[in-house]
């Protein structure tokens, strides 16, 4: 790896594991939805990368749009408040919907997000997160999909920043701010 790109830190996720778990995934997916026509929702901008990989692992014909919430702002702690900056263009009426996170930390932005949605009347709306942080949730989060759980640490790459950096490392690193 490029020492300018190598970042501070451990290396929590190889990128193998990563595409080998999103395989397994998108195979579910595609059992689950079988004769159906999801709608995947990327979380921006973390999920963008995971969503284009999970999307190739799908073996249906399914169609994208895009959020963008804000909870983090430059931080590595969420404020706890959430807002959307960028809202869907497709309308979620009698659709199938598997919104796509990259990671859930507390909870309280999926909850946030779970609750907007539903509001909008899809017939069904699913959660595939790549990563959930252990104990740090904030109740029950119903996750159908989950790619890992991961130590309450930061992390990094894989499309997670830390101030807009680091998301093209192809592996999930913990991210050591002492190091940067």
């Amino acid at each position: 790896m490029n020492d300018q790109l190598k970042p501070p830190g451990q290396i929590l996720l190889s990128e193998q594991q990563i595409e080998n778990r999103i395989k397994e995934l998108g195979q579910q997916i595609t059992n689950d939805y079988e004769n159906k026509a999801p709608l995947l929702i990327g979380v921006l901008k973390g999920a963008f990368i995971y969503m284009a990989d999970l999307a190739r692992a799908i073996s249906l014909p399914i169609e994208f749009d895009f959020m963008a919430v804000s909870s983090y702002g430059n931080a590595t702690k969420t404020s706890g408040v959430v807002r959307i900056v960028k809202d869907l263009d497709i309308d979620l009426s009698g659709r199938d919907v598997i919104v796509v996170e990259d990671i859930i930390d507390s909870g309280l932005t999926l909850n946030y997000l779970r609750k907007n949605l539903e509001s909008r009347g899809p017939t069904s709306l699913e959660v595939c997160a790549l990563l959930v942080r252990s104990g740090r949730q904030v109740g029950e989060l119903g996750l159908k999909y989950v790619g890992f759980e991961i130590p309450p640490d930061f992390v990094i790459g894989y499309g997670l920043d830390v101030a807009e950096k680091y998301r093209n490392l192809p592996d999930l690193w913990s991210y050591d701010p002492s190091l940067d």
